[in-house]
């Protein structure tokens, strides 16, 4: 069952019309993060936008994008992704094997462009300056890129398209590391992590791929000093689930810590705050989040094995811009958690939340 939910079948349907939102924060003096997933729907995709008023997480409108989606799991992070201003928003249509880009007014989103994503279901969105990524799950697999015009449309780029290592390789993510020379990619059915160089005029090299330290990389993310963190689900083994650390220079991975445990089960996702210290990892099987000390150089501690329970199933994970609140995404009880962050330690307080989220409801990110 915990292997059918790494590989992407996890939900329960529900409507939109079902949205409810709870919990508890008081007041505090900062502007509030606005929330974005997506409804997955297979008779037509959108962009559900949720606004965090004071201790209520609230539905602020649904945007479609025009395109459908897979109706069901994806084995994927990284669905949808910001611009690096934060004013444009891509999201994945993984049914119709294309890509839908938004500018953000304020508080509501304007379609501007939908293009073919190069391949078939996308899953996962990599952004660096003006150049844009996809990652291709369907068919061979592949990467394809994009510029990103004045006008905020999408130019692919010539010679962009890439392969992954090889067929059936169920890939999970993909991903610029910070300087914007290297993507990155993970494969959960090969154990592998390939890497393409980028030249100045975006264009991706054919890849290098190189075995993941522990089994089932999925979800990674780079600390501010360029480390790489990654998820590690062995299968969605029971307890068997840990996070690995890596330096990457010349497109080339050295392990920096190599498979810390969770002691939980399918570590799928994985997100870490602004400041590198924390990096939180959500257990699909466990139900349950696991907190890391991040050292300078990559070391990675486990802190708390259960850092919290959360609702069934949870997948997707975001900060918000200043890594005040964690997000987290239940896809088998269709919601949406938040949790404070301390900012000291790294512990979380559990807060406002919405559920009765749609059937399939995937990717998740927070400005």
């Amino acid at each position: 069952m915990i292997r059918t939910l790494i590989m992407g079948a996890l939900v329960t349907a529900i409507t939109l019309s079902g949205w409810v939102a709870s919990s508890v924060f008081a007041n505090e003096d900062w502007q509030w993060p606005t929330v974005y997933t997506m409804s997955n729907g297979t008779d037509g995709n959108a962009v559900l936008a949720f606004r965090q008023h004071g201790d209520t997480l609230v539905p602020a409108g649904s945007f479609p994008t025009g395109g459908k989606g897979s109706g069901g799991g994806l084995g994927n992070q990284g669905a949808l992704a910001f611009s690096d201003d934060g004013d444009t928003l891509f999201v994945v249509n993984p049914g119709s094997h294309d890509i839908s880009v938004f500018e953000i007014n304020g508080r509501y989103l304007k379609l501007v462009d939908r293009v073919s994503s190069g391949g078939t279901s996308p899953i996962s969105i990599a952004t660096h300056e003006d150049y844009v990524y996809v990652l291709n799950a369907g068919g061979q697999g592949n990467i394809a890129g994009f510029e990103l015009t004045q006008h905020n449309k999408l130019k692919p780029i010539a010679g962009s398209n890439q392969p992954l290592s090889g067929a059936n390789s169920a890939p999970a993510q993909i991903s610029f590391n910070l300087s914007g020379d290297t993507l990155v990619v993970t494969e959960k059915a090969t154990h592998i992590i390939d890497t393409y160089a980028v030249d100045e005029d975006g264009v991706a090299s054919a890849p290098v791929s190189q075995k993941s330290n522990g089994q089932t990389p999925f979800g990674f993310s780079f600390t501010p000093r360029g480390v790489l963190v990654v998820s590690e689900a062995f299968g969605g083994a029971p307890n068997a689930s840990a996070v690995s650390s890596y330096r990457l220079r010349d497109g080339q991975l050295t392990v920096r810590n190599g498979s810390v445990p969770t002691t939980q089960s399918a570590a799928c996702w994985i997100v870490i705050t602004k400041n590198g210290k924390f990096a939180y990892a959500s257990n699909t099987g466990s139900n349950n989040i696991s907190s890391y000390r991040v050292g300078s150089a990559g070391r990675l501690t486990l802190q708390e094995a259960v850092a919290t329970p959360t609702g069934a199933g949870p997948i997707d994970m975001a900060l918000n811009k200043n890594s005040r609140f964690l997000y987290v995404l239940n896809a088998g009880s269709d919601s949406i958690e938040v949790f404070r962050v301390n900012r000291w330690n790294g512990r979380l307080t559990q807060g406002t939340g919405v559920s009765g989220l749609p059937h399939g409801a995937n990717g998740l990110v927070a400005r």
